[in-house]
């Protein structure tokens, strides 16, 4: 089962393509990272990257949702997978979050 939530947590990131260029971005100019609850977080206030984080964060919350209904979990649990996922996958120089809610750059 965990295989199966990875392999659907993996579709969602590259679902995500359609952000690819303002998501690399934000993320390659430091403005968003990846947060431990499998969410995008400011790590500098700016409305642009606000929109961004919002918009990728509730793609992010509704397909957490379906994976949860689809395995009889919690959102939370997910999440908390799909948070490692993506910290694991960030790039060099890009902000991540501890554990503690520290930024910082991987």
């Amino acid at each position: 089962m965990k295989r199966q939530i990875l392999i659907l947590i993996t579709g969602l990131l590259l679902s995500l393509n359609a952000f690819a260029i303002s998501l690399q971005e934000a993320k390659s100019q430091g403005l968003v990272g990846e947060q431990t609850n499998g969410y995008l977080g400011l790590v500098v206030n700016n409305s642009e990257a606000k929109q961004l984080a919002d918009s990728v964060n509730a793609k992010r919350r509704a397909h957490y949702q379906k994976i949860a209904t689809q395995n009889g979990i919690s959102v939370e649990d997910v999440a908390k997978l799909a948070a490692e996922k993506a910290i694991g996958a960030a790039d060099k120089g890009e902000y991540i979050q501890t554990p503690q809610g520290v930024w910082v750059k991987k």
